[in-house]
C-alpha cells in the first residue's frame, strides 16, 4: 500500500501565479485575498488546522472553522471546557494552517492566543446554526460515550432549551483571538521551486522574508 502513495497527484495542472515580490504591507490583507480566491475553487476554504499544546508538552491538533480576521487577529470558537480550550488557558499559544490542496496553497500562522470579550464570544455563539448550537449545549466533547443512547437524550434536551433560550449563550463558550508574530504563505510550483514568503513581526510593523523551499 506504501508503494501506491507517490502515486497519487497533489495538485491540480494549472496553478495560481504568484508575485510574492508585489504583496500588501500585512498578512491580513494578503490572507483575505487567497482566502476568497481559494473560495471561488475549493468547498470549506475557512476550514484550518487548530495546533495546541497540553499539559504534558505533547502537541495535539484539529479542524475547526476560523471565525474572522479582523484588526491583525484570527479568530476560532469553542468552549473553554473542551480539549483545546483547556490545553489553551494552560498555555496560550496555537498555530493555525490552511491547506487548499485545489490551489496548491498554504498559510501558517502561529502567535499567543487571547479570549475575546464575553459579548463578542456570546454574538459569536447566538450567529451558530441551531444544530450547532445545541451541539455546544450538549458538551462534553471528547468524553468516552458509553451509550450512544445517552447522546440522544442529552441533545433533545438542549434542544428544548435551545429553543426555550434561543438568545443565551454558555458562559463556557468563548472566541479565541489567535495574533500571529509570523504568517507564512505558501505556493506550490510543479518544478518544485515553491514560493515561500513569511511575514515576520517586529514591534508594530511587519518584515516581509523570502525563504527557500
Amino acid at each position: 500500500m506504501t508503494g501506491s502513495l507517490r502515486g497519487w497527484q497533489s495538485f491540480p495542472e494549472e496553478l495560481p501565479e504568484f508575485d510574492s515580490g508585489s504583496t500588501p504591507g500585512t498578512p491580513s490583507e494578503l490572507f483575505l485575498e487567497w482566502l476568497d480566491e481559494a473560495g471561488e475553487h475549493v468547498l470549506a476554504p475557512h476550514a484550518v488546522t487548530l495546533s495546541t499544546v497540553d499539559t504534558d508538552g505533547v502537541p495535539d491538533a484539529r479542524v475547526v472553522i476560523l471565525k474572522a480576521v479582523d484588526g491583525g487577529t484570527w479568530a476560532v470558537a469553542t468552549s473553554s471546557e473542551s480539549p483545546k480550550g483547556v490545553q489553551l488557558a494552560k498555555n496560550p499559544y496555537a498555530a493555525l494552517t490552511f491547506f487548499w490542496p485545489g490551489r496548491g496553497r498554504q498559510v501558517r500562522l502561529r502567535g499567543p492566543v487571547s479570549p475575546a470579550d464575553p459579548e463578542v464570544s456570546a454574538a459569536d455563539f447566538t450567529a451558530r446554526p441551531p444544530a450547532s448550537r445545541v451541539e455546544a449545549f450538549v458538551g462534553r466533547q471528547s468524553q468516552v460515550l458509553e451509550d450512544p443512547g445517552d447522546l440522544d437524550r442529552a441533545a433533545e434536551e438542549a434542544r428544548r432549551w435551545v429553543e426555550d433560550n434561543p438568545g443565551v449563550a454558555p458562559e463556557t463558550w468563548t472566541r479565541y483571538l489567535v495574533t500571529p508574530s509570523e504568517v507564512e504563505f505558501w505556493q506550490a510550483s510543479h518544478d518544485r521551486r515553491h514560493k515561500r514568503l513569511r511575514y515576520r513581526r517586529e514591534n508594530e510593523t511587519w518584515r516581509k522574508e523570502h525563504l527557500w523551499p
